[in-house]
């Protein structure tokens, strides 16, 4: 993390300028940063307007709003939001409004109440995966690679619960006391589900889906 200082007051930001936390955000890191943006003659209503629709909607729904979604809201085309914000749509408008590509990525909601920053959590981490998306060595696993499996995989109901995160804990806690991954019958046993609430919870399967969310496979 570096930092970005503008009219004497300090933002965290990642090492391409974006907010390390969007609670911090204020209308002085957008009016600052605009400049660095190619938007040279300050931010004017229309890129007001933008900036807060992806803020507010971010705030009601714990994702960035798609590009196609805000230039319909905004009443924009294609070629007056790229005059707008020259640099792109997540390098420009949700930069400048405080929102990173990766926040705009997942829904906040996939993250257990006891995450730290998403941003801090996610910036500059990458895994090694085999060729089904299994992680290779289970030790790397955080609650981000998680999250993104989930996303693929589309968890109904758009969110990892609070039970999913029960058995992907139950998952990891069993590996790391024996380094085996333990049986279906085990894990429905200890949690109190039956197969169809499994099924339910991890659609693709418990290999295919409850392991390989908790960084796991079956060797």
């Amino acid at each position: 993390m570096s930092a970005f200082t503008y009219n004497n007051k300090t933002y965290e930001v990642d090492s391409m300028d974006f907010l390390a936390d969007y609670n911090h955000w204020d209308e002085n890191f957008a009016e600052g940063m605009a400049p660095k943006l190619r938007i040279s003659h300050g931010l004017t209503k229309e890129h007001w307007d933008v900036i807060y629709f992806i803020r507010n909607t971010f705030k009601k729904i714990g994702r960035c709003p798609l590009f196609y979604e805000t230039c319909v809201m905004n009443g924009l085309q294609l070629n007056e939001i790229k005059i707008l914000f020259p640099t792109g749509y997540l390098r420009g408008a949700c930069k400048l409004a405080g929102i990173t590509y990766k926040e705009g990525y997942i829904n906040r909601d996939y993250l257990s109440p006891a995450s730290e920053n998403f941003n801090i959590l996610a910036a500059e981490k990458a895994y090694v995966v085999d060729v089904r998306g299994f992680l290779l060595d289970p030790d790397d696993w955080n609650e981000i690679f998680a999250v993104y499996r989930a996303y693929e995989m589309k968890i109904p109901g758009g969110k990892l619960t609070d039970k999913h995160w029960q058995i992907i804990r139950y998952l990891r806690k069993s590996y790391e006391k024996t380094r085996e991954v333990p049986t279906v019958y085990e894990t429905c046993d200890v949690n109190q589900i039956d197969i169809k609430g499994l099924e339910q919870l991890f659609p693709d399967g418990y290999h295919r889906g409850a392991v390989k969310i908790a960084g796991l496979r079956v060797r």
